[in-house]
């Protein structure tokens, strides 16, 4: 099993919209770096957990957990003409973009990023990094525990 932090703007999707979802569930759609596609659709399997994670907004933090829910597919997006995640150079036979399911698991109290910073175990955590602006990566099982702990 594997851990991962997601980021989503509570603009387009929050972690209160994904709570009202049916199946509380939504396809993780419009991510456009490779990187980010790459763990999705090479690494990510069903039931690894995922901090749901709000950016772009006044506070920025984790604000619940859920988990992958179905493997990586094409991201359907991709295919829309006027759409802002349309890419003219995806085929339905050739897709460039993948997305997975994510499922609530449970909304938590905010966890903001300022606290993040506050506990040193966690100084090695990606999102902490200076210059990574990845909407996914990967979470060690020990800073997943302790996120878990102050979630509580």
């Amino acid at each position: 099993m594997r851990y991962w932090l997601m980021k989503s703007e509570p603009s387009d999707v929050s972690v209160d919209d994904l709570a009202s979802f049916p199946n509380q569930s939504v396809d993780w759609y419009g991510v456009r770096n490779y990187q980010a596609r790459n763990f999705m659709r090479d690494q990510m399997r069903v039931g690894d957990g995922v901090l749901f994670y709000h950016s772009n907004c006044a506070e920025p933090g984790v604000v619940g957990i859920a988990k992958v829910s179905k493997l990586a597919y094409p991201d359907r997006t991709q295919f829309i003409k006027g759409h802002k995640y349309y890419d003219p150079k995806a085929t339905p036979e050739k897709p460039r973009w993948f997305n997975v399911d994510v499922k609530l698991v449970r909304k938590t109290r905010l966890l903001s990023i300022k606290e993040l910073r506050a506990i040193p175990e966690l100084a090695n955590l990606r999102i902490l990094q200076r210059g990574n602006r990845l909407s996914i990566t990967p979470v060690d099982p020990r800073d997943w525990e302790i996120i878990l702990t102050k979630l509580k």
